[in-house]
């Protein structure tokens, strides 16, 4: 147990091609204010692209689309600490959108989110077209928006399946401390 080989769009992890699985791999950090820093939100989503060469009117459409995909468009010449956390968040998914990923890695998304912030990245991370990998503890946000879940404990894989068949064996929760909201059955959602 614990042998195996891990890649990462279908390239082997290692030395040899870690700049290209960087580059087709988003992260999201939990917390966006670790992800923003420029003055305005069109420059924090620019900084990626610009710094991979991107300029002018291309650099604009990038840009543009990044924001329109989260649906903060309108908020482009706004300093981020303006906006409410939940936007925030949404700018930090378009920051790494810009840099056209293949994956998107997100570190527990919906922590500090007020439900309508909850519901609003739901709906974004449902309309992209590229592979969402969350980490969370959120387990019905997992369930809504994971086909597939991996249980990890101490690094190894403990689980591995539907979502709703792992938030529905009781006795693989228990064992991993993993816990649903009071009240919350997996088969009430669809």
């Amino acid at each position: 147990a614990g042998a195996g080989s891990v890649t990462v769009a279908g390239l082997p992890v290692g030395k040899r091609h870690m700049a290209e699985i960087r580059r087709r791999v988003g992260i999201v950090f939990q917390d966006p204010d670790d992800q923003l820093f420029m003055p305005t939100v069109r420059e924090d989503v620019a900084f990626g692209p610009a710094a991979a060469g991107l300029r002018g009117a291309a650099l604009d459409a990038v840009v543009h689309r990044a924001l329109e995909r989260v649906g903060m468009a309108e908020f482009a010449d706004r300093p981020p600490h303006h906006l409410s956390f939940g936007q925030r968040r949404r700018v930090a998914v378009a920051t790494v959108l810009a840099t056209e990923p293949e994956i998107l890695v997100l570190d527990e998304p919906s922590s500090n989110l007020d439900p309508a912030s909850r519901r609003e990245l739901a709906d974004v991370l449902r309309s992209l077209d590229v592979t969402v990998l969350m980490v969370t503890h959120d387990l019905p946000y997992a369930l809504e928006l994971c086909p597939r879940s991996v249980i990890l404990s101490e690094g190894v894989i403990t689980a591995d399946g539907p979502t709703g068949e792992i938030l529905a064996d009781t006795e693989l929760m228990a064992r991993h401390r993993l816990e649903l909201p009071f009240g919350f059955v997996p088969g009430s959602v669809a």
